[in-house]
């Protein structure tokens, strides 16, 4: 086992995935309990079960140990982490320092992971935000397009030609026979590794009744490099995969033919589970969905003579070109930089690019809604994510097109909420010198070139000429809800909210009968949904009718009957 703990003295030993041993003691420590659950944490963390693999970050995790056993002892605490109360840990973490916090979090978690018991409250914080997050950590830039293009290309390159191969390796194989019969041709060498699988050159010698230099020269290695994918191949797979589907680098590396599903011919529904959070699905693009069934036939060969623990992994490729030693799952991020050296694909400076997976990710997010293909220049939400990672990891790290497309996003939502925040203008009396006293300043802060406020203007809104069904409209030209320039297209309900609007009592009625359409709304729509949806106008509807005078509302009232005939709406917008 990877990590063994140690009862006596307290402590835990590993094995490293290079096949080195260490072992450390947490002897002598106060709280045993909490430390031996701690420790317990830990050996979940470590290789294969976690991302743990070296002396010097367990250090790390030893010193995270010994500091809150000691804290919390201090403070009086002596039982184990179910014994741990929200105000105990939440007091260490605000005085710890942000390694000690990152460490110990991770291990009460990865300890509730494995079975252990946690308080409901203890297991909610250390689920939630650091109190001390990690500052040093910025979200990765999106590769450069020269970058990416060759990145994309090399991919295309490798995994097409290779697959080419393949097919054509099949139809040899196909027309070849026994090599020991018919001698040790390209062909007949073929149908013998279809039958019997990555073979050394000593064994397939053995079997054909030839030296082992004949079989060399016949083109066994070119015949097992065509016929089973290679590190190298399986390499421009992955890397090409997440080009296509931005699924994050731990759930590509966990896929297992299992986690295919197939939704029709065509499209692929694929489960993978992403580390940070849960097992996520997704609906794959077609490229990716097209590049998958690609590999799935290219790997089905060399499948077929795995075990049975390995058949099932996705990931699956000879160790080296023409060798026998059969590897799979994720492919070490040390083969991936000489694999990037062979192939060129160089940074700015022109030196071998150093590829950051998660880059990837985050170059197809950014590249997705610019491309062509969706039409579309402003960013899309992942529905794996929450906002705050799509702000954190993405919003943060855009092209330039797409910051442009972000602030002006942000400009209007300003300037939207700067609109609403207006006080609607509702005149007691239908009088022109009312509205000349109280609107003007604020068209002026609009800075509305087109509403020219003269006097016959301030007439017309007054005397009713400028009317639509919810207020006089100061200028349908404006350009505040539709095209500058043409007639504004908003429902009745938004002129609530527009700073152009005025309210005048002949307009009692028809607020009347929006104020019941909204309570119509309000019986057959969800709470959350008609908040979204009408909440701010049904508020200002209330705010307008109460600076009335109650004689005019009484008498508009008696005019009202109640339904949707009364308003102009649209037929999906009825109640009834």
């Amino acid at each position: 086992m990877p990590a063994r703990l140690i009862e006596d003295p307290l402590g835990i030993a590993v094995v490293f995935s290079d096949g080195t041993t260490a072992q450390f003691s947490f002897d002598a420590l106060p709280c045993p309990d909490l430390a031996r659950n701690l420790l317990a944490g830990l050996a979940e963390l470590i290789h294969p079960h976690g991302n743990v693999d070296a002396a010097n970050t367990i250090a790390h995790f030893q010193r995270a140990v010994r500091d809150m056993v000691i804290v919390l002892a201090g403070r009086g605490f002596t039982g184990g982490a179910a014994d741990l109360r929200r105000p105990q840990v939440a007091g260490y973490w605000m005085g710890a320092t942000v390694d000690l916090e990152a460490c110990s979090r991770a291990m009460l978690r990865a300890y509730q992971a494995a079975g252990g018991t946690l308080d409901p409250g203890v297991a909610e914080l250390a689920a939630g935000r650091a109190y001390n997050p990690q500052l040093f950590r910025r979200p990765l830039p999106p590769y450069g397009e020269a970058q990416w293009a060759r990145l994309t290309e090399v991919c295309r390159s490798v995994t097409a030609d290779s697959y080419r191969a393949h097919k054509a390796a099949l139809g040899a194989a196909a027309r070849g026979g026994d090599p020991k019969d018919a001698g040790p041709s390209g062909d007949n060498l073929r149908w013998l590794l279809v039958r019997s699988g990555p073979s050394r050159t000593e064994d397939v010698a053995a079997q054909v009744g030839a030296s082992a230099g004949v079989v060399r020269q016949a083109g066994l290695l070119q015949a097992g490099r065509d016929l089973f994918p290679h590190l190298d191949v399986a390499i421009a797979y992955i890397l090409l995969f997440g080009v296509y589907s931005g699924i994050v680098p731990d759930g590509i590396d966990g896929l297992l033919v299992t986690d295919v599903d197939w939704a029709g011919d065509s499209s692929i529904l694929l489960s993978y589970v992403k580390g940070r959070t849960a097992a996520e699905t997704l609906n794959l693009p077609r490229r990716a969905a097209r590049l998958l069934e690609q590999w799935l036939d290219h790997s089905q060969l060399l499948r077929g003579f795995l075990p049975a623990g390995q058949r099932g992994q996705l990931w699956i490729r000879l160790s080296r070109p023409g060798h026998v030693t059969v590897a799979a799952g994720p492919v070490d991020r040390n083969s991936v930089r000489p694999w990037l050296a062979r192939h060129e694909i160089l940074d700015t400076d022109g030196r071998p690019l150093r590829l950051h997976r998660s880059r990837i990710r985050t170059t197809h997010a950014a590249t997705r809604d610019t491309s062509s293909w969706r039409g579309s220049s402003r960013a899309t939400v992942d529905p794996n994510h929450q906002a705050q990672v799509e702000g954190d990891h993405y919003l943060s790290a855009t092209t330039p097109l797409q910051q442009q497309a972000v602030d002006a996003i942000i400009a209007d939502a300003q300037h939207d909420l700067l609109r609403r925040a207006h006080p609607p203008t509702v005149l007691d009396a239908d009088d022109a010198a009312g509205l000349a006293r109280q609107y003007p300043q604020l068209i002026a802060s609009l800075e509305l070139a087109n509403a020219d406020l003269d006097n016959e203007v301030i007439a017309e809104l007054a005397g009713g000429q400028r009317d639509v069904f919810t207020a006089a409209c100061a200028d349908q030209l404006s350009g505040l809800h539709g095209p500058k320039g043409k007639p504004c297209p908003a429902r009745p309900w938004v002129c609530l909210l527009c700073p152009l609007a005025v309210f005048a009592p002949r307009h009692a009625g028809n607020l009347l009968r929006l104020k019941g359409f909204f309570s119509r709304q309000w019986q057959v729509m969800p709470a959350a949904q008609f908040m979204a949806i009408f909440g701010p106008y049904a508020q200002r509807v209330d705010e307008v009718l109460a600076r009335y005078d109650p004689g005019v509302i009484a008498a508009a009232a008696g005019q009202v009957t109640g339904s949707d005939d009364e308003l102009p709406l649209r037929p999906e917008e009825g109640t009834r």
